[in-house]
């Protein structure tokens, strides 16, 4: 049997032997994911014990991790948190959380949330699968983004796109009715992937009002990359699809 929890720079993994006796062992952020800035790691150590949450086996208490009621916005695979930071800074009204696997992106994110003072930003480096097997209530969530997933654009890797129909099943039972899955790709291939996954999904109906797009909402920042992207005449496209039932 064994437990995972993170505090700052490291991985402890729990275990216990077949008799009961308690075994730590500690993998490292830098080993096993790529190494921290020194801005990174500082932030990791200052800012994870008010804004870290750790991994365990238990549903997350809304209320009580952000000591207030709110709408809860939970971002899947946030990279360095800018932009998750800067909605979270637009709207204090509301709980953002974000789940990402490279330390890095999270050490980036904490820095950035720490200069910025938010108290409404929460962050966790664990594989978002397991976060929302084991940790997120059902129909707890207002929103879930995803935002720029990796497109895995051969057609022999497609199977690898995190939008199937088993994934977008589980977020529905995490979203409160009329709570909202929005999605944004750059890689048109993959937004129609998006699309017809989310057609053929049930209990799931589409916001849009005029084809399958919505143009980019305002509370979704523009990044350096999108902006650039732009610039080349890349398109970019946003899915909203909203919890029917």
């Amino acid at each position: 049997m064994s437990e995972v929890t993170k505090k700052s720079g490291d991985v402890t993994l729990t275990e216990f032997t077949e008799d009961g006796k308690l075994v730590r062992k500690i993998r490292s952020f830098v080993r096993r994911e790529g190494r921290l800035t020194k801005g990174q790691e500082m932030a990791m150590d200052k800012h994870w014990p008010t804004m870290g949450v750790d991994f365990v086996k238990e549903n997350l208490n809304w209320a009580e991790e952000y000591n207030r009621e709110a709408p809860v916005v939970l971002e899947i695979g946030f990279g360095m948190g800018a932009s998750l930071v800067e909605m979270a800074k637009n709207a204090p009204e509301k709980n953002f959380i974000g789940i990402e696997v490279h330390s890095p992106g999270v050490g980036a994110c904490l820095m950035a949330a720490g200069e910025a003072e938010l108290t409404n930003l929460r962050v966790m480096c664990h594989d978002g699968v397991e976060v929302f097997d084991y940790m997120i209530p059902d129909g707890s969530l207002d929103t879930v983004q995803l935002f720029f997933p990796d497109p895995w654009h051969k057609a022999r890797h497609h199977k690898r796109r995190i939008v199937q129909p088993e994934f977008v099943e589980m977020l529905r039972k995490k979203l409160k009715i009329g709570g909202v899955f929005h999605m944004a790709t750059d890689w048109e291939n993959y937004a129609e992937h998006m699309v017809e996954v989310m057609n053929a999904a049930p209990g799931y109906k589409n916001t849009a009002t005029d084809g399958d797009y919505i143009p980019r909402p305002d509370d979704r920042p523009l990044t350096k990359f999108e902006a650039r992207g732009h610039r080349l005449g890349h398109g970019v496209w946003d899915m909203k699809f909203a919890r029917t039932e």
